[in-house]
């Protein structure tokens, strides 16, 4: 679906960049963090001076502990590779920008008159952050990876095979 347009009633989401260069897509991997806690403010700010993570040596259930502090509180996080968690390279993170294409009446969803969405930047990897406890692979974020591969289960096509094996199991049970 990467590159392609996701037309809806009320508007669409192009997932290349927005002169369609997909080389031109900003890449924030390794720069793209998620904190526990909720910052109110959009827009420019150096980071970089204030906010230095630092390895720890330490490694926990394969993932590599880094360690920060955010306004005085101890950080400690682990950067995960989309690929690696996802057990394909064909995912990728995106930052979205909203790009109005016009006014919009209520009974006008045209495409000329819809909201579009389109990529500032993608992502493969990001760091994500816990308060008080080590990262481990039973938290939150890690555990919601796994459903992308039980979604590839569902969904994917049976093949003739696939119905062969099953009631070969079946009848020796």
């Amino acid at each position: 679906m990467e590159g392609e347009r996701v037309d809806s009633l009320l508007g669409f989401i192009n997932l290349r960049p927005n002169n369609g260069d997909e080389s031109s897509a900003v890449n924030l991997s390794g720069q793209v963090h998620q904190l526990p806690c909720c910052i109110k403010y959009d827009g420019p700010c150096p980071v970089s001076h204030y906010f230095r993570p630092k390895s720890t040596g330490i490694e926990v259930d394969g993932l590599k502990v880094e360690e920060a502090h955010f306004r005085g509180r101890k950080l400690q996080g682990v950067t995960i590779f989309t690929s690696r968690w996802l057990l394909c390279s064909c995912f990728a993170g995106f930052v979205l920008g909203k790009k109005s294409t016009g006014k919009r009446k209520v009974s006008d969803t045209s495409e000329e008159n819809s909201t579009c969405w389109e990529t500032n930047a993608r992502f493969d990897k990001l760091t994500y952050w816990n308060h008080d406890t080590c990262p481990t692979k039973d938290d939150v974020l890690l555990r919601s990876f796994h459903w992308f591969t039980v979604s590839e289960a569902l969904h994917k096509p049976v093949t003739a095979e696939d119905l062969v094996s099953t009631s070969i199991t079946l009848k020796k049970s």
